[in-house]
């Protein structure tokens, strides 16, 4: 009975989370240049809703406020909550299925791949589009993909993924994408300012196409990993004990890196390197919501997109006309809150 009343506080609490991101998409859209209202931002946005949109009219509002906030600040914010999310639910699922509390998404070297990729693409002025794609974004992605090939290769024995041997591997090939990245730039003295503004983050190019490519790969990621919750609360206990009780321990670990791999890349090469989301989110999820994964990969989810807008939001708008990339906000906001949740909780990451 006790678990039961837990499991539909814990319903009520998501949804009432899913419905603060909401409006803070909503009135973020509204802090800018342009003097937007709440309801202005809330009507064009709902306005756009299939079937429903057209009981609620626009006419009166300013067409310029119209175009603001679906061609600039919305694909922006909705891009901003895709990456939080994405980049929040594989860090939660990384460290439940390493039972380490310093995985991260891009401990793996993907972001290091996703930057040796667009810095390739960057000096050789592959300024195009492709499908309204930017070959930048064609090339991250293809670089994060490589990449996490190449660490998989590494560090399997046999048939089997040790984690120890994996994170290693990640960690080596990321400091050597890195430092060939640092050698490029050395020799492309005119593309730095690019490469760096690339590498540090952003959301800034943000269009609904990449939205469209993004939307579902973030879904799809999401859905595959949740439903591996019960067994990463298994894994939870070790490994043999996970294989006494019926888990496929190898299998999952091969499942979900495909699957984070993926979501990962995706989210890096139309963002850039945004770190310390998928690390603080989902152990500030732990601390609140308790350690089973059937409640943390939700929250993750919620969490990294609250954290995302709320971040790109003070990126664009904290000095104009100037903007900050997203990273460096994430890193300022999430480092010391990182090194506060540790010396505060240091046993109660996983309790």
């Amino acid at each position: 009975m006790i678990f039961v009343e837990k499991r539909a506080y814990i319903k009520i609490i998501l949804i009432l989370s899913i419905i603060f991101l909401i409006v803070l998409m909503v009135l973020s859209a509204t802090i800018g240049v342009a003097d937007i209202s709440f309801m202005e931002a809330m009507r064009i946005m709902f306005s756009k809703i299939p079937f429903v949109g057209g009981l609620i009219p626009i006419n009166d509002i300013d067409y310029s406020h119209i175009m603001i906030v679906l061609n600039l600040r919305f694909p922006r914010i909705i891009l901003a909550a895709l990456v939080g999310a994405g980049l929040s639910v594989v860090g939660a699922a990384l460290q439940g299925m390493f039972k380490n509390p310093m995985a991260d998404p891009y401990v793996l070297g993907i972001s290091s791949g996703a930057s040796f990729g667009a810095t390739i693409a960057i000096v050789v002025g592959l300024e195009y589009t492709f499908l309204g794609i930017g070959i930048t974004t064609v090339f991250a992605f293809i670089g994060s993909i490589a990449t996490i090939i190449c660490v998989y290769s590494v560090s399997r024995v046999g048939s089997k993924l040790p984690a120890t041997t994996l994170l290693l591997s990640g960690i080596a090939i990321s400091f050597m994408l890195s430092s060939l990245v640092s050698i490029i730039m050395i020799f492309n003295r005119n593309q730095v300012e690019r490469i760096v503004f690339w590498i540090m983050g952003s959301v800034s190019a943000a269009s609904w196409r990449q939205i469209a490519l993004l939307f579902p790969v973030v879904v799809g990621g999401v859905a595959v990993i949740m439903a591996f919750s019960r067994d990463l609360n298994v894994m939870l206990t070790g490994e043999e004990t996970a294989k006494s009780l019926g888990v496929e321990v190898e299998r999952v670990k091969k499942y979900l890196m495909l699957v984070c791999s993926i979501l990962v890349a995706a989210c890096v090469s139309v963002s850039g390197v945004i770190g310390f989301v998928g690390l603080v989110i989902p152990h500030t999820v732990r601390l609140i919501a308790g350690s089973d994964h059937r409640g943390v990969l939700p929250f993750s989810v919620v969490g990294g997109a609250v954290f995302m807008v709320v971040c790109d939001t003070i990126a664009r708008n904290a000095v104009p006309p100037v903007e900050i990339p997203v990273g460096s906000i994430t890193s300022i906001i999430g480092a010391p809150y990182f090194i506060y949740l540790l010396y505060k909780n240091k046993k109660k990451v996983f309790g």
